[in-house]
């Protein structure tokens, strides 16, 4: 068996750092709701959907620069029937973008994921340590 790269390493890494920051962001007493459905459930029990696919490295995670908020929206709590079963409700996704953040989101963040973005393993480093330590913070 082959053996994976650092790079792939930590992308993995990344994902589940950052999967379990954005699904416990909103969570109130460990329960979260899907932006999609409003189906409430444990945190745990719910996945990290994205509205532009996570092969677009542009919105895939959040960004280095705190002032990006933007990029880390594109990525929401969702329950497997939205996020897998029903492929994202990527049209629900989008209309309720733009209903709680701002009219015109949805329209940014698909010309965000057109974007080239290339993570040095560094980068992908500081993601982990940043969402670590912003995850930590809700601890508290």
């Amino acid at each position: 068996m082959a053996k994976r790269s650092k790079r792939k390493k930590l992308i993995d890494k990344l994902d589940n750092v950052f999967s379990i920051y954005i699904r416990r962001r909103y969570a109130k007493n460990d329960i979260a709701e899907c932006f999609t459905c409003g189906k409430k459930d444990h945190w745990k029990k719910l996945q990290c959907g994205h509205f532009q696919s996570r092969k677009n490295y542009a919105t895939r995670f959040g960004t280095l620069d705190d002032d990006d908020k933007i990029t880390e929206l594109n990525c929401q709590v969702q329950c497997a029937g939205c996020n897998v079963f029903r492929y994202g409700e990527q049209y629900l996704f989008a209309k309720h973008l733009d209903e709680k953040y701002h009219k015109g989101l949805a329209d940014e963040l698909f010309l965000r994921s057109k974007k080239v973005v290339k993570f040095d393993n560094v980068d992908l480093e500081m993601l982990i340590n940043k969402y670590k330590d912003l995850t930590d913070k809700l601890d508290k």
